[in-house]
């Protein structure tokens, strides 16, 4: 699945607001029944292979991290010395005026792009997609130098979150 931000805007150039993502999709996996197989976190979107365990339900994890990071973004928006903070707010501000699930600030854009891994070509096709998207973006020449990917994971040189290997 992919989420994305809203009008695409590169919001993950900061190391902070990238290790609110790292530090959340570890929590999820460990409190909150998230399996993670792969992840790719690009400088506006995210893309994940994940399932759910047990009788945690997929769509309840997925939201409740969108909740929790669009949260804890505008914080670190609000608290820290970001070059970009009025414009940002402004932008978040605005699209969660047009919805009256949000009350302040909307990061995400409304739901996610899901695609079902149901053959062995499928899932090694969007592997190769989520780990080859910083080499197509031209930030990294092997898939596995970006630090914000489970590429590493899958070259078994390990990663910045635990992964389940896919295959």
């Amino acid at each position: 699945m992919t989420f994305t931000i809203i009008d695409w805007i590169d919001i993950f150039t900061r190391p902070l607001y990238k290790q609110i993502i790292i530090d959340s999709l570890d929590f999820c996996c460990k409190n909150k029944g998230l399996n993670l197989y792969a992840f790719c976190l690009m400088s506006n979107h995210l893309h994940l292979l994940v399932s759910a365990k047990g009788h945690y339900a997929l769509s309840d994890i997925i939201r409740d991290f969108k909740k929790y990071t669009s949260k804890k973004i505008t914080e670190a928006i609000q608290n820290e010395n970001e070059s970009r903070k009025a414009w940002l707010l402004n932008a978040f501000s605005f699209h969660a005026s047009y919805n009256k699930r949000f009350q302040d600030y909307k990061v995400w854009q409304d739901g996610y792009h899901a695609v079902e891994c149901d053959s062995a070509v499928i899932l090694q096709q969007k592997l190769d997609y989520i780990h080859h998207n910083p080499v197509r973006a031209h930030i990294v020449a092997e898939p596995q130098h970006y630090l914000y990917s489970s590429a590493a994971n899958y070259a078994g040189e390990g990663g910045l979150l635990d992964v389940l290997i896919a295959i």
